[in-house]
């Protein structure tokens, strides 16, 4: 992975618009890998899902504690990408207090499919999702991969630690050491 570009797909988003009344004041907007990626050196992390116990528990709320940390390490955004539709992330983002970390919906799962890491979750009833994943992406190019071990289908267990923020951030002080 580590070289590569990230594919170029359009997410289907939704966004808040003032110009709008009622009680959903939010607009369709279409945005694409380089919206996202484009210039930036950002932290991009994947998980199977929003609302799951490990991700809202441990993994979008410490990647959402360390967000300082992470900008003192040359990380310009942080993206959380899941295979839920636009809906599902906002209002997952909405009751997790989230102010730093971006959602990204990949509601059809073409991002994570042409990233190699969708997978059947079949056996936890979600269907086809994503594999938990992290990666520093600079300018839209792989610079560092964290994948968690196990990849595959229907697995048993959701292992985590590779992509966990702690493990992310050590790496960036370790290279910013190293320098």
């Amino acid at each position: 992975m580590i070289g590569k570009s990230v594919p170029q797909v359009t997410f289907r988003t939704r966004v808040r618009d003032e110009s709008i009344e009622g009680p959903n004041p939010f607009r369709w907007e279409n945005k694409t890998s380089d919206d996202y990626f484009a210039g930036k050196r950002v932290v991009l992390f994947s998980l199977p899902g929003a609302f799951t116990p490990t991700c809202s528990t441990f993994q979008l709320p410490d990647f959402e504690k360390l967000f300082e940390e992470f900008k003192a390490q040359g990380i310009d955004e942080i993206y959380c990408v899941s295979v839920n539709d636009a809906f599902v992330m906002n209002a997952w983002g909405k009751s997790q207090g989230v102010n730093n970390v971006k959602l990204i919906p990949d509601g059809s799962g073409e991002f994570t499919r042409k990233m190699g890491m969708l997978v059947a979750k079949d056996n936890l009833g979600f269907g086809m999702r994503s594999w938990r994943y992290g990666a520093v992406i600079n300018d839209g190019v792989i610079e560092k991969w964290f994948e968690e071990a196990g990849f595959e289908d229907n697995c048993e267990s959701d292992p985590y630690g590779e992509s966990s923020p702690q493990n992310i951030l050590e790496a960036l002080k370790a290279e910013k050491t190293a320098a």
